[in-house]
């Protein structure tokens, strides 16, 4: 089965950015297909016509997956932001199988009512704890990471990078997974195969150095300490990795 799914990315970055290619890369590694199963579109054009994400393209794919953002914020906006927004609002809308990490997380809680905010103080990276809900414990996908996690209440590791975070889920969301700094880190729509993380399951630590090599600004802004420092700091995410698999498991069961 895995082999047959075919995949949309949708990305938000410029189109010189070395983590276009990382980000697929990322994204196959965690879902075990091959790059070739997933095409990529740009968000940031999705307001012009030749870039227009029509029903007839979403059609063609399986799953659609959105990926993180090493330059636009949900929260700051932009003249494109509206477009991108209208076409969470499809994916929901026609209950597209999808999976939002980050960014996508956002701009998904966003697009359906929910509310993000630009907030420094309370940034995270590096590999920390996340912890699971009682919702989260229940549901199809995230309770399959109970019998990994490191404790009873269902707590893992997984890879951070924001400094935006959404602090009120939109209506019909299910509160999936929490962390210290951030209450809401996961949710999946009620009913619908779509679910959204704040953290990166599609990134490993090796991952997310040669991220953060490309965007040195998040290590010197947020975990003030020299880079590698830092790094030697991280440890694996071996639970958090298996979401995406859990997750196609699931849906095309």
């Amino acid at each position: 089965m895995s082999e047959s799914l075919r995949y949309l990315l949708l990305q938000v970055r410029n189109p010189g950015d070395p983590m276009r290619a990382q980000e697929v890369r990322c994204f196959a590694w965690s879902l075990n297909c091959s790059v070739e199963q997933i095409e990529v579109a740009d968000l940031i054009g999705a307001g012009r016509s030749a870039d227009r994400l029509t029903r007839a393209r979403l059609d063609q794919v399986d799953a659609v997956l959105v990926g993180g953002s090493g330059d636009y914020s949900v929260a700051k906006g932009g003249p494109w932001l509206s477009a991108a927004l209208d076409v969470m609002a499809e994916l929901a809308g026609i209950g597209k199988p999808t999976f939002a990490s980050c960014w996508g997380f956002q701009a998904m809680a966003q697009a359906l009512g929910g509310q993000v905010i630009h907030d420094p103080s309370n940034a995270e990276l590096g590999t920390l704890p996340i912890t699971l809900t009682e919702q989260g414990r229940a549901d199809a996908v995230f309770g399959c990471l109970v019998n990994d996690a490191d404790d009873e209440c269902g707590s893992f590791l997984a890879v951070m990078g924001h400094e935006d975070h959404v602090v009120q889920l939109p209506g019909g969301a299910e509160h999936l997974a929490f962390s210290q700094r951030v209450p809401l880190q996961a949710f999946r729509l009620a009913g619908q195969p779509i679910y959204a993380t704040q953290f990166h399951p599609e990134l490993d630590t090796s991952a997310l150095l040669e991220r953060l090599e490309t965007y040195p600004r998040y290590v010197e802004s947020f975990a003030g300490e020299p880079f590698d420092v830092f790094a030697a700091k991280l440890r694996a995410t071996p639970e958090s990795s298996r979401l995406l698999s859990f997750f196609v498991d699931h849906v095309f069961k």
